[in-house]
């Protein structure tokens, strides 16, 4: 790696810091209460410098001269470690220290992706990557084939949703160790589970970033977003911060051994040039040693832009391998749920053929005005494979956007989520779950940090402002109410209570996903890869029917009802049943033709076979 600290093999480390306008610098060794300074050596805007008495474990940071200000100690921008915090020292870490046991562990086909999403520190009580560990064998058991790690990149304090990282090589010193994470990795592949790990290239947090301070040459100030200067991808000196990108992709998934990575909202990275980021990441990981292993990228996007996700003439992916598909779920969301505030009017007048055509093609808004946005959206997207989107009913966003936090169940029509369910998990988009969805959890995913001083006045404020425009929350006494993401209490009430799985009614979901996952692994994964294009859709009042053609295989065919109230439907999907849930068929007055049933609300019938 052409970035931070790394050990030779004839003992020392090579330090190398990328600051151009820095006159010069130093490497500050940490030895207890002293610290000896080691000037490096300064060309073409690198500083670089071989430290013989430096070692695996050894304390460091950079001082920065910066003609008339005061020197500036800051902790490696690279740094494979902090365990003080950010704004701490970074320590000089043996890539090669961890013994890995699953070492011939070649991956997965994408086909057999289903995902869950977890945040560490909430996912036990615990709230390291030890504790983690310790459930992956129930994660196995329950179907799922892949976990997504929220951010890890070294984050202010000692909570954090994980998207305020600032040192994108060091993983959160609060969950543990470097060997620890993979640890929790190698056990994953162990129990047959993919590892994906979620990462933030189109911003650095608000604190703990000192590039700002003494590289100004990493942002482009010609683009502007919500946090501020972009990151520089397209302007002067650009190569070197593109490079520092790509490699920290190729170091999850070398170093670490991750499967994959989801890129966090690519529609806020602002690159005009060509390749751009996106493409150089997926071209880099396509082309990068080791290919023996499966590696999947996934994406962020909420332009809807299907040329990231092109395949080649074999029907592989040339740039990203999915992308979380938010048409779906808003579609979804407004059906069972009534709600239509924000992005989800969208989606209001016709929510049932917004989710048919998304499910069906992979974006419903394919280049159609977006009255919430005030422009139009998307690209055509019928072309590609199903399982380049995943689909989802909850995620972080989805959950802790929500003022308090709240999940599906607390507030949809509870007799439409079998159909819901059905959906997410019995279509061939990928499914991806959040965490505790399996069992309904109870507990609220929130909005937490662990900010400081001004900015945590300001992020507390901010997100009570958030909410003025709802009616709910139009008088102090409600905003009131809303949790402080600062405080320690708002993050403790997020962890799961894994006891609730015994008990009514979490014991009942989850064993509505778990048959719903065990149904998709036995009868829909094998014909994935014969499912080569998107399908067709058509919506009869509340009813929904789906087809999908399989090569050589006939079809795949859904037919879900999201009805109030009975009704008796025909030109029912034929063929061998795979899932039926609130049908009657021949019975109270109910037709018997096997094309015919009475439907209650959340019915669904799942089939495979010929007409």
């Amino acid at each position: 790696m052409p970035f931070g600290a790394q050990l030779l093999a004839g003992g020392g480390a090579r330090f190398r810091l990328w600051a151009p306008g820095a006159e010069c610098v130093e490497v500050q060794l940490q030895r207890g209460a002293d610290h000896a300074l080691h000037r490096m050596r300064t060309a073409n805007g690198w500083h670089e410098l071989i430290v013989r008495e430096a070692g695996a474990g050894s304390r460091y940071k950079y001082v920065v001269h910066r003609g008339a200000q005061s020197p500036l100690a800051v902790p490696d921008p690279a740094s494979r470690f902090n365990p003080d915090g950010v704004h701490g020292a970074s320590v000089v870490v043996d890539p090669d220290s961890y013994r890995w046991r699953e070492a011939s562990w070649s991956g997965r086909p994408w086909s057999e992706a289903a995902i869950y999403e977890l945040h560490v520190g909430a996912f036990t009580a615990e709230g390291t990557y030890a504790a983690a560990r310790r459930r992956l064998p129930e994660l196995a058991a329950l179907g799922v084939t892949a976990i997504e790690l929220m951010p890890l990149a070294a984050f202010p304090g000692g909570r954090n949703w994980g998207y305020d990282g600032v040192l994108l090589f060091a993983p959160a010193a609060c969950y543990g160790s470097p060997d620890e994470l993979k640890a929790l990795i190698d056990a994953a592949h162990s129990a047959g589970l993919m590892v994906l790990l979620d990462v933030v290239y189109n911003h650095f947090g608000p604190d703990g970033n000192y590039l700002h301070a003494y590289c100004p040459e990493f942002f482009n100030p010609g683009h502007r977003t919500p946090w501020g200067a972009a990151i520089n991808f397209d302007g002067a000196l650009n190569a070197t911060v593109r490079d520092f990108f790509v490699h920290n992709a190729l170091f999850w998934l070398e170093e670490y051994r991750f499967d994959g990575l989801r890129l966090d909202a690519v529609h806020a990275i602002r690159d005009d040039g060509t390749p751009d980021i996106v493409c150089e990441i997926a071209r880099a990981m396509h082309q990068a040693a080791g290919r023996a292993r499966q590696r999947h990228l996934v994406l962020e996007n909420h332009a809807n832009q299907s040329g990231y996700l092109v395949r080649d003439s074999r029907g592989a992916p040339v740039y990203a391998t999915a992308q979380w598909n938010d048409d779906a779920h808003h579609a979804l969301h407004v059906l069972i749920s009534g709600e239509t505030d924000g992005y989800y009017a969208d989606y209001a007048s016709a929510p049932l053929m917004h989710l048919g055509r998304s499910l069906a093609e992979g974006f419903s808004y394919q280049g159609e005005q977006s009255a919430f946005q005030g422009e139009s959206r998307g690209e055509a997207s019928g072309h590609l494979p199903p399982a380049a989107f995943i689909g989802f009913l909850q995620n972080h966003d989805m959950i802790g956007n929500r003022a308090f936090g709240d999940r599906v169940d607390a507030y949809a029509d509870e007799r439409l989520l079998t159909a819901a369910y059905a959906c997410l998990l019995l279509t061939p988009q990928v499914p991806m779950l959040f965490m505790g969805e399996e069992f309904a959890s109870s507990t609220p995913f929130l909005y937490f940090c662990d900010f400081q001083g001004d900015l945590a006045a300001a992020v507390s404020n901010g997100r009570r402002e958030e909410f003025k425009r709802f009616a709910a929350f139009s008088d102090g006494a409600s905003l009131e109410r809303i949790p402080d993401p600062n405080a320690a209490a708002t993050f403790d009430r997020c962890k799961l209570r894994w006891d609730e799985r015994e008990h009514s009614p979490h014991k009942e979901r989850l064993a509505l996903v778990r048959e719903l996952l065990a149904l998709r692994r036995r009868h829909l994964v094998p014909w994935l890869p014969h499912i080569a294009h998107g399908g067709r859709y058509r919506v009869d009042g509340a009813l929904l029917r789906l087809e999908w053609e399989i090569a050589d295989g006939g079809a795949w065919r859904l037919a879900a009802y999201f009805g109030r109230d009975e009704i008796i439907a025909d030109g029912l999907p034929a063929g061998d049943v795979v899932f039926e849930k609130g049908l009657r068929r021949g019975a109270g007055g109910a037709p018997a033709s096997a094309h015919q049933a009475r439907l209650g609300p959340g019915a669904v019938l799942v089939s495979r076979g010929p007409e």
